[in-house]
This record gives C-alpha cells, sequence and structure tokens, in this order.
C-alpha cells in the first residue's frame, strides 16, 4: 500500500513553516507517488486545535504522521505564552517591593500553566493524531522532529507515544529510508521504547543535500492554507541559502543541531524559488539560514547570489537575516543595498573584544565597526537590531562600559533611531559550551532537566550569575518601570548612567592570554 504522509506542524507563533515545506517538496520529487498534505496548526484558533486535527485526518487518513514541534523553550526579552517571560523573572528575584515581586511570582505562574500546558498539549495532539489515523490503518506511525524535539530529545524520549521516531536536526536522509524501507537507525533518530538515542547523537553529522528550488505549485496543491501566509504581504517568506555553521559560540545550539559543514545551496535554485514566490505576490524575504554570511570563505557564494538576485529583475523586494558583520566587504554591502536588504540581526553578545573571545564567537570588532561603516556608505538607512547578551563569563563594570562604547559607535554610524538594542539574557540550553561550562563550575548538576520551570532550575537556565545578576536585575526592572516600549535603549541608558562609557579603543583591544588560562575559563567539549 503506498504511503501517505500526514505533515502537522503543531501550534506556534505564525512563522512560514520553511522545515515542513521543504520535508514535503524533497519527498515529492524522489517519491512522486505518495501522497502527502501539510496541516499548520499555527493558521487554526486554539480551541479548533483537537477538532481540526481529528478532522483533517479523518479526511486524509494518513500512514505516516510527521509532527514538527518547533519551541519549547521560553526565556526571551518579549511578550508571549501570557507575559513577559524575562519581566516576570526579574521582578520574582530581584524586585524590592513586594508587591512587583507577587506580581512577578503570579506572572511566572502564570508562564509556568501556559509553559506545561502547550507541553501537554502538544504531547496530547501528538497522540491524538496517531491514534485517529489507526483506526484507519492500524500500522501508522509518527516521525516527531523540528527545533524543540533537536534540542530536547533525550527529555522527550518518556514523554512521546511507544513506537515514535523522533528526529534530530534535518529529516530529509530519514525520510526518504523510512520511504524505501530501509534500514534508518544510522541517521540521526532513535525509536521511543525500541531504542535509547546515542550518547552525542546530536553531534553527528547530517547527511550532505543538494537543494533545488521548492516546488511551490506543488506545495500549494498540498497545503490548504498557503494562502494564510500570502494575506497582504504580511510575513516575510523564509527561504534557505545554505545549512551549517562552522563556529563555536559558547551558547549556541545551531553548530550541533545543522552541523559544522557548510553546505551551500546553488544561487540559481534559490533564486528560482525566490521567483515562485515572487509571481505569487511575496515581497518580503527572510534568508532562514543560521548565518547568511557564515564565514569569510563563502563570500563569493553570497555575492553570487546577490548578483544574480540583482539580475532576476526582482527589483522592488525587501529581505532580512541574520548576518556576521565581519564578513562583509564594500562589494558586498552594495549589492545588499542594491538587492532591498531592509533589515538585519547582528548577534555580536557583547560589546568588548575580551568577552568575544571567551564566548568563542570568532570575529573581530574592529572589523565590524568598519564593515558597518562600508555598508552605511553603500546607502543603507534602514534598521539594525544588535543583540546583547549581558552577564556573561567574566562580565564586569569595566567589560559593560565596553559594550556601551561599542553600541554607541554603532548609533553614530548608522543612526541613534536605526539601531535598535535587544537585550537578551542566555537562556542556557542542552549541548553547547555553556552548559558544559556551568557543569564544570557547579552551577548545574549532571542530572538537571532542561525543561523544568521550577524556580531553582529556571534561575540558572537563565543565565544572570552573580555577583552582576542583582545589579543587571535592578537595572532591567528600571527599564521597564521608565520606559517599557523602549526597553533596549532604556537599559542602554541606565547602564551609561550608572556605569560611564569606556573609550571605544579600550572595547576593542583584547590582550591574549596565556592558553591555560583561557582553557579554565571556558573547557573545551571534543
Amino acid at each position: 500500500m503506498p504511503q501517505k504522509i500526514l505533515y502537522v506542524r503543531l501550534p506556534c507563533n505564525p512563522i512560514f513553516p520553511i522545515g515542513v515545506v521543504y520535508l514535503a517538496d524533497h519527498v515529492h520529487k524522489l517519491f512522486p507517488e505518495v501522497e502527502q498534505r501539510i496541516f499548520d496548526l499555527g493558521t487554526v484558533p486554539p480551541l479548533d486545535f483537537a477538532n481540526a486535527l481529528d478532522t483533517c485526518v479523518d479526511e486524509f487518513q494518513p500512514t505516516l504522521l510527521v509532527f514538527s514541534w518547533r519551541d519549547i523553550q521560553i526565556y526571551a526579552p518579549v511578550g508571549g505564552r501570557g507575559g513577559n517571560p524575562l519581566q516576570n523573572a526579574f521582578e520574582f528575584y530581584y524586585a524590592r517591593n513586594p508587591l512587583i515581586k507577587l506580581r512577578g511570582a503570579l506572572g511566572g505562574l502564570r508562564l509556568a500553566a501556559s509553559y506545561y500546558t502547550e507541553l501537554w498539549r502538544n504531547l496530547g495532539l501528538i497522540r491524538q493524531g496517531v491514534k485517529r489515523a489507526q483506526k484507519y490503518h492500524p500500522e501508522a506511525r509518527a516521525i516527531v522532529g523540528g527545533g524543540a524535539v533537536s534540542v530536547f530529545y533525550e527529555q522527550l524520549e518518556n514523554k512521546l507515544p511507544t513506537r515514535t521516531i523522533v528526529s534530530v536536526g534535518e529529516g530529509e536522509a530519514l525520510l526518504e529510508k523510512i520511504l524505501r524501507n530501509q534500514e534508518f537507525q544510522d541517521e540521526r533518530c532513535y525509536v521511543v521504547g525500541e531504542t535509547k538515542p546515542r550518547d552525542r547523537l546530536i553531534h553527528e553529522q547530517p547527511a550532505p543535500l543538494e537543494k533545488t528550488a521548492c516546488n511551490y505549485d506543488y506545495i500549494e496543491q498540498i497545503w490548504p492554507s498557503f494562502d494564510y501566509y500570502l494575506q497582504e504581504n504580511d510575513f516575510y517568506i523564509g527561504v534557505q541559502t545554505k545549512r551549517g555553521c562552522p563556529h563555536n559560540c559558547c551558547y549556541c545550539v545551531y553548530t550541533v543541531v545543522e552541523g559544522k559543514q557548510v553546505r551551500i545551496n546553488p544561487a540559481a535554485e534559490v533564486v528560482a524559488e525566490m521567483r515562485q514566490l515572487y509571481d505569487r505576490g511575496v515581497r518580503n524575504f527572510w534568508f532562514t539560514d543560521a548565518q547568511f554570511i557564515p564565514a569569510r570563505r563563502f563570500m563569493d557564494d553570497a555575492i553570487e547570489l546577490l548578483q544574480k538576485i540583482d539580475d532576476s529583475g526582482m527589483n522592488d523586494i525587501h529581505w532580512a537575516a541574520y548576518i556576521r558583520a565581519d564578513n562583509l566587504t564594500p562589494q558586498l554591502c552594495d549589492l545588499m543595498v542594491k538587492t532591498g536588504m531592509n533589515y538585519f540581526e547582528i548577534g555580536i553578545t557583547s560589546g568588548s573584544q575580551e568577552l568575544v573571545r571567551k564566548m568563542r564567537m570568532g570575529y573581530n570588532l574592529r572589523t565590524v565597526l568598519q564593515n558597518c561603516r562600508d555598508l552605511k556608505a553603500a546607502g543603507f538607512n534602514d534598521l539594525v537590531s544588535v543583540n546583547y547578551s549581558f552577564n556573561v563569563i567574566d562580565e564586569r563594570p569595566e567589560t559593560i562600559r565596553q559594550t556601551i562604547a561599542y553600541h554607541r559607535e554603532l548609533e553614530r554610524i548608522f543612526g541613534a533611531d536605526k539601531v535598535e538594542p535587544a537585550i537578551f539574557f542566555i537562556g542556557l540550553q542542552p549541548h553547547t559550551h555553556l552548559e558544559e561550562y556551568a557543569f564544570e563550575n557547579n552551577v548545574l548538576n549532571r542530572d538537571y532537566d532542561p525543561m523544568s520551570l521550577m524556580p531553582w532550575t529556571a534561575k540558572k537556565l537563565l543565565w544572570n550569575p552573580e555577583p552582576l545578576g542583582s545589579f543587571f536585575g535592578e537595572v532591567c526592572l528600571q527599564a521597564w518601570r521608565q520606559n517599557p516600549n523602549d526597553f533596549g535603549r532604556e537599559v542602554m541608558k541606565i547602564l551609561e548612567e550608572r556605569l560611564g562609557c569606556a573609550e571605544l579603543e579600550e572595547a576593542l583591544t583584547a590582550p591574549l592570554e596565556p592558553k591555560q588560562k583561557q582553557d579554565k575559563q571556558l573547557v573545551t567539549v571534543a
């Protein structure tokens, strides 16, 4: 009997489900006889989740359900899940006013209730979908993957139905083998109740894949709610130009989920995919790569892609991406502006070269500044979001002053109204160097539960250790009190008022330390 695959994107914010789309496209190119359908719960009202899933399963009667689970961890400086999780946490942990502390505690309780409700709901939807499908095909089973599963695959082992295939990272090679009835256990996966996840499974390298342009004529046929993301051109539609990230940033899990081997999608195929969306009215594109230009050796690939976009005649588009700004050249800057880049994010994390080095981020802040000047000279006049994660390893008052100096220089380059500081406190994630650092320094026990939202765990996972933890808590609470609608800029203003601002050259200079001392600061994960 031929397979019928139902892709279920579990509820999350309405972000274009690029992973599910690419999986379905890949399967269709190799197995055109396989029937497929995409069901996106992100487009369904919450009260209708269960009924809508039942209806879809009843109509399609799948033999295989592929669930995509995007989000689990919740630490962020923005609203969501019934409130601002960072603000709730800081009010509870750091507020001196008992009423504010109580407000934070109540907000935290609402947040925890919402978090666990979503967790149980998603697990329930997976069980419900499989059970419903087995009414029509008793052998029906599920594959569960996506960003959340790739990070928390070990913790989900005892929560998912028996025989569920848990997919870590990319799923194309796994699906190929399943559809060919081949042995698939050598892929990055395990089967609940039958096999255990291999040690360091997430660190295994993904299979190489030659990506071709997504066939949106086909996707439109199998995805009834596709037009949801095209209405009024509100959304940035995802397009992937490469996979993988070669860096070792201490807190980031991208490099293990996607692998360190960067795999470039052919520029002509990327443009052909954009053209299909363009012809459907899309004008806003988000390049969904971990980094648009991950290293200098990939600059020629970026130039080729942008040149092909420029030559394509799609001259009224806008695009945005995460960009390592140390990898720009004047030519790239000109092409970025010419092809419509109207927003980008740079995650420098700190404006202190010393801390950048200690976090293994592998870039030079002086180079970033010069490249930003080149981008401004090329005519870029739009918004830049700069991610800062304070109180990382070895943060001190002098490194905070250096970050302020660096941020003020970015404001001088682009204009203060164009540089938006996004203030993050790192949510410690499994499989990262920072997690190992926390083990080695007795911040966490090795048997901790990274999915726990209990206060004694959450305070450690929201990385803001003493001796500066209370100070940053106080600053952030003052910023929310004084200017909640411009939180990032207010934090920078308060920090400068309290600590002052260093000379820029101090921020850009970091003498090399003896290797032995560096090794003690951040352990190496093989």
